[in-house]
């Protein structure tokens, strides 16, 4: 079955892939008080930011031709939610320029991996299948959880991801499971047979809280205080950082990654929120009852970028006061890596 390709937001993709000016040979320079004053406004507006929220919050923020990197939290592991779709998404590209894969390539709908919404119901259609570059656009664009279980599955399970991610030097993110087992273990259920939805259906007749906290937007905190499927902020700057220096993948692969992510369809009050209109971002959200997550790269206007990677976590205040809290992170770093005075390159500051 055929689906339109998305146009693309950015006709000319050379927006984020475009050299930039190489970084002061001679290392760092001397950070001058003006300069250590707008570095403390910022973490101070993340901290500020953080405190709309009643669970916790890590922001990481990095200028991508100087390494500089300002976070809150940026070592807290949190919850990935969706955006491990960002990781499952590059080990399915390193898999094409090994040419172990084709973006062409058509991969069957296995019902045995189907979740619920989405594409779910394609999967009950005989000999159904969809090519590689659609799955990754449904992953990234729609956060499709059906067709994010089928490239899992291509790209060998998550501990195949995870050593892809971990080959880059990327450490502070794991993956530990497909869709179905994370959205079973953020249910807090185990079951041992039967679909997705059978299970999940089940599940919600025999507790009712459990359909109690999907209305009302609360956390799971046993699911949150797991270290399975997590990642720090700063690890998932790390990652996209890898990405968009190009050691990660082939020029094609990460122009193309990069291209869908840039049509991203969901989150638009989140990193985009606040932005001037017509900002170039690609972005991957992820949302689960109290967790709301957004990363990706944006473009400034005169051609830099940043890194960002915004996680909540335990959030009883809901979706609005997490995208909200998201937005302004975002807002407040374009404001700081476009008008802050010159910055010394590679510096990292923590808190």
């Amino acid at each position: 079955m055929s689906f339109a390709r998305p146009v693309s937001l950015f006709a000319a993709f050379g927006l984020f892939l475009a050299p930039l000016p190489s970084a002061d040979a001679f290392g760092p320079q001397p950070k001058p008080l003006v300069q250590q004053s707008a570095e403390a406004k910022l973490l101070g507006e993340f901290a500020r930011f953080a405190a709309l929220s009643d669970g916790s919050v890590g922001i990481a923020v990095r200028d991508l031709q100087t390494g500089e990197t300002q976070a809150l939290n940026g070592d807290t592991l949190f919850p990935m939610a969706s955006a491990y779709k960002v990781a499952v998404a590059g080990r399915i590209f390193a898999l094409v320029d090994a040419g172990q894969a084709r973006l062409d390539e058509q991969l069957a709908l296995d019902p045995a991996l189907a979740s619920e919404g989405g594409i779910a119901w394609m999967f009950s259609r005989p000999g159904a299948s969809l090519s590689i570059d659609r799955l990754l656009e449904l992953m990234l664009q729609k956060s499709d959880n059906n067709a994010t279980d089928v490239l899992v599955a291509r790209a060998g399970g998550p501990q195949a991801i995870t050593g892809f991610v971990n080959k880059l030097g990327v450490t502070g993110l794991r993956v530990d499971s497909d869709t179905v087992h994370l959205l079973y273990r953020a249910m807090g259920i185990h079951p041992l047979a039967g679909s997705f939805r059978q299970n999940a259906d089940a599940a919600r007749r025999a507790d009712p809280q459990l359909v109690t906290r999907d209305i009302r937007d609360l956390p799971n905190m046993a699911f949150a205080n797991e270290i399975q499927d997590t990642s720090t902020p700063s690890a998932m700057l790390d990652l996209i950082a890898a990405y968009e220096s190009g050691r990660a993948l082939s020029a094609a692969s990460t122009q193309r990654l990069f291209t869908i992510m840039a049509n991203c369809e969901t989150g638009k009050k989140r990193i985009v929120g606040m932005l001037p209109p017509g900002t170039a971002v690609a972005h991957k959200t992820g949302s689960l009852n109290g967790i709301g997550n957004d990363a990706g790269v944006v473009r400034l206007p005169d051609g830099r970028r940043f890194a960002i990677a915004v996680f909540v976590m335990k959030d009883g205040k809901g979706h609005v006061a997490r995208d909200r809290i998201i937005a302004e992170a975002a807002r407040a770093a374009y404001d700081y890596f476009l008008y802050a005075p010159d910055r010394a390159h590679g510096l990292a500051h923590k808190t």
